[in-house]
């Protein structure tokens, strides 16, 4: 399961401050069988967030997992960055995320991140912190060997079409 991890944090991308969300995510990610291809650390931008993403997908990643840019301030636009790259909905991962978010904080409703397809690549965005990553990632991590045969299946879309 080729899967590129992507931070979006202004600060990160900085220097500022160190990338342990998307070091918890590449972890967890391998655990459940992923071949970490890519890492990349990128600001608060939707186009650069919208680029990488659509060059990862192009570039044959089965999965992408961003993390960071999810919440209410101003600058968090990575869900607004993913629906102009996805094709097709895939809500289920994203709302099964906020329930599970819900069980550990009544926060977790502030969560605005989305799933979805985008050719034959799945796309997840997740919360920016590390307890969060790994108290939702077991949620998903059992569907991922399946969505991954489901989207590479020969009769699927092709990617970035």
């Amino acid at each position: 399961m080729k899967t590129a991890i992507i931070t979006v944090s202004t600060s990160v991308a900085a220097g500022k401050s160190q990338d342990r969300s998307g070091e918890a995510l590449a972890k967890l990610a391998e655990a459940a069988g992923a071949e970490i291809i890519a890492r990349d650390v990128v600001a608060d931008d939707r186009k650069a967030i919208e680029k990488l993403l659509r060059r990862h997908a192009r570039d044959g990643a089965a999965l992408i997992f961003t993390t960071g840019g999810t919440g209410f301030t101003h600058d968090d636009v990575t869900p607004e960055a993913t629906r102009a790259v996805i094709e097709r909905d895939a809500p289920g991962f994203a709302e099964a995320m906020r329930a599970e978010a819900l069980k550990h904080t009544p926060m977790g409703i502030l969560s605005r991140g989305v799933s979805g397809i985008a050719g034959r690549t799945l796309i997840v965005n997740f919360p920016g912190n590390p307890k969060a990553i790994g108290e939702l990632f077991p949620v998903i991590g059992p569907t991922l060997g399946h969505v991954v045969t489901t989207l590479q299946h020969e009769g699927g879309p092709t990617p970035g079409h």
